[in-house]
């Protein structure tokens, strides 16, 4: 069995887009893939987060991922910073990673044009700690997007010549990888791009979201004045939310207004009324299980001690067999 590891940031609460686009799809690996999914607290310190939002968030985004279906018998859920052989391998792995090819990642660069009095050493090596999760596990397969692609690469670059500098063939070659050939749009509501946490609040539907918050949101989502000619092509906020109707109404529905649009007859508050009312059915199974997993912290510790068990038994064998080969090994 293939092994899968995907880590997503404490950031923040999960959304739509997380959910269709990648929680999903998780769900249905676990039956088939020897599945690492990892919550990435170190990760975040690289914007110094408050202590205490940390330590809520990565309770939050657990809670969740078990609400949406990954189960702890099945797949290995466990926090980042439970393993810290990962911290140990990140440095020996930063001995083989070169300035030059750091400074030149994209996700670098993208990071001190935004943020440029934040410019840190997690930052810069952020691709060494990202390999090293995926490499800890000896991972083949890793569900990411095209912008995580270039990681990938620096992950195969990074345990390929570990191999070379010790002349083992110990590090495999991991691979981006999509479960389904369907490719799930999830657009946000501000009427532009993919739903993401940096656009903020409002161009989010999260999954804790309540009826009444999403029936806000959506009656809010940027639209348009209406179609002035019949058939005439929409733009991109018209087409951002077809396209989450798309995802969570039936074909009926969406050919109803897409036929109404083309006709130049869409009242848009009966059409977001309807897309919100579809969005607060479609997301009431998993927000009813963020509540009862909430309120269950025995749940909720379980899976975690689990979770670290077994990613910790993973992690302690491959440290072992790192430092054989680098050649670090106690004298007394």
């Amino acid at each position: 069995m293939e092994t899968v590891v995907s880590g997503i940031r404490s950031t923040g609460k999960l959304h739509l887009g997380n959910y269709y686009g990648a929680l999903s799809n998780f769900v249905k690996m676990q039956d088939e893939y020897n599945c690492f999914f990892f919550i990435a607290d170190l990760h975040s310190l690289t914007t110094h987060p408050n202590p205490q939002d940390l330590q809520s968030t990565v309770r939050n985004v657990v809670i969740e991922y078990l609400a949406a279906g990954i189960d702890p018998e099945k797949s290995t859920i466990y926090v980042q910073s439970d393993v810290p052989e990962v911290a140990e391998l990140y440095l020996y792995m930063n001995m083989n990673a070169y300035l030059g090819e750091l400074e030149r990642s994209t996700s670098f660069k993208d990071k001190v044009r935004s943020n440029p009095d934040n410019v840190n050493a997690g930052l810069l090596t952020y691709p060494v700690l990202m390999a090293c999760d995926i490499l800890l596990h000896h991972a083949t397969k890793v569900p990411v997007g095209k912008d995580q692609e270039q990681h990938l690469e620096m992950t195969r670059t990074f345990g390929n010549r570990f191999n070379h500098l010790y002349k083992v063939d110990y590090f495999k070659e991991a691979f981006a990888f999509s479960y389904s050939n369907k490719l799930v749009k999830v657009p946000g509501l501000s009427g532009q791009g993919k739903m993401g946490k940096s656009n903020g609040e409002a161009d989010c539907i999260y999954l804790s979201d309540t009826p009444e918050v999403i029936r806000k949101k959506i009656m809010r989502a940027v639209s348009d004045s209406g179609p002035t000619a019949p058939n005439q092509e929409k733009p991109e906020s018209v087409q951002n939310l077809f396209d989450l109707m798309k995802v969570v109404s039936t074909d009926d529905t969406l050919a109803h207004f897409d036929d109404l649009y083309n006709k130049c007859e869409i009242r848009y508050g009966d059409f977001k009324k309807q897309l919100a009312e579809d969005m607060v059915i479609a997301t009431e199974p998993v927000r009813s299980r963020i509540q009862d997993i909430s309120n269950d912290e025995d749940y909720i510790q379980k899976a975690l001690r689990i979770g670290a068990e077994k990613a910790s038994a993973s992690a302690q064998k491959t440290l072992r067999e790192v430092r054989e080969i680098i050649g670090i090994k106690k004298l007394y």
